[in-house]
């Protein structure tokens, strides 16, 4: 029997019940449409030039994959910002997302600020903390949701208010929302601790990952979007380095790179794209080309999203990272709740304050 499909095994390497949060995620998305569908938000907040999302770590994934998804269907550009300040052109034009899962991450808070003296339009997503506090105070919406995990595991709470927002303020089309659970839960339902690795395409993922540097690609741009959320998944929960690309970008750099990768110090290497299933004939072949030129260099292996409509492929496909994450930790033995790092890096800043 693999080693994935022990269940002592894998509770044994999770004393927080990582795997607890990651089942609950189709549960999460339902309950963050919800909150953000009972908050009112004002006329003034429509009309805007462009839409930016501030945040930090698991908090600012929801805004990359916003950012995607207003490329792939919105009415105006949207960006993340990831500074203590915003960028330049943020003004009285600029609807600002400021969103931190805590309330209290020190960048946003500062980002906030900075968004309010600017004139810019503001909707707060948080569980709470001074975020909250001040935007409360400052009559901006607040979009509240539970509070009490690990910010990588709460990205329906964090993103899908996003998403409904845009749909109210006339940003985005209305959502397919069934289609959307749908995809979630059959991702949950194949690649769950219950499956057997035998009919499990997450763990046979992992078991190819485990032990390898690898490489997600994007097999397009919203798709990197997902390849973004893959790494930092893989590397907070597995603690393991991950690279990341998308095409056609990476042919025109990237490619070379494999020319000189077995002298690196790696002894092997694994990439993985990520697809949406409805890539054009062209970027399909520009792929087919890149895995026959870079063969030799890396294996490669396919992920294909769930779901006929953006949001569902990229809920599925971060539901589908999220638990590879967990079993690349559990194979190499390590607590996909641990921060220990995180935590003395807080734990230095703040006593320089």
């Amino acid at each position: 029997m693999s080693h994935l499909d022990d269940k002592e095994f894998l509770h044994r390497h999770d004393p927080m019940e990582m795997s607890v949060l990651t089942n609950g995620f189709l549960i999460q998305c339902h309950e963050a449409r919800s909150f953000a569908r009972a908050v009112a938000l004002p006329e003034t907040l429509k009309g805007k030039k462009q839409i930016v999302v501030t945040g930090l770590g698991g908090s600012a994934a929801g805004g990359d994959l916003l950012s995607a998804l207003l490329a792939d269907q919105g009415s105006v550009p949207g960006s993340v910002n990831r500074e203590y300040t915003m960028p330049s052109f943020v003004d009285c034009d600029t609807l600002v997302f400021a969103t931190s899962y805590s309330g209290n991450t020190e960048e946003t808070l500062s980002a906030y600020r900075d968004a309010k003296a600017r004139g810019a339009a503001i909707v707060v997503v948080s569980s709470g903390g001074k975020l909250s506090e001040w935007a409360v105070a400052d009559g901006y919406p607040v979009i509240s949701v539970p509070g009490g995990q690990p910010p990588r595991t709460a990205l329906g709470y964090m993103f899908l208010p996003l998403v409904v927002s845009c749909e109210k303020l006339g940003y985005l089309p209305n959502q397919d929302f069934d289609d959307v659970f749908s995809a979630i839960e059959s991702v949950a339902l194949t690649c769950g601790f219950e499956q057997p690795e035998a009919a499990n395409p997450a763990k046979k993922l992992a078991q190819a990952m485990s032990g390898k540097l690898a490489t997600i690609y994007g097999a397009g741009g919203w798709q990197y979007a997902l390849a973004q959320r893959w790494r930092g998944q893989i590397n907070e929960n597995s603690k393991e380095m991950v690279i990341t690309h998308f095409f056609p970008e990476l042919c025109h750099n990237e490619i070379l790179g494999w020319e000189g990768s077995h002298e690196q110090g790696v002894d092997e290497l694994v990439s993985v794209v990520l697809w949406g299933g409805d890539e054009s004939q062209r970027i399909r072949d520009r792929i087919a080309i890149t895995k026959r030129l870079i063969g030799d260099a890396t294996s490669f292996l396919d992920v294909t999203a769930m779901g006929s409509t953006r949001l569902a492929q990229m809920l599925s496909l971060a539901h589908f990272g999220d638990w590879v994450s967990l079993y690349l930790a559990a194979l190499a033995g390590r607590d996909p709740g641990r921060m220990m790092a995180i935590d003395q890096l807080k734990e230095e800043l703040s006593r320089l304050d």
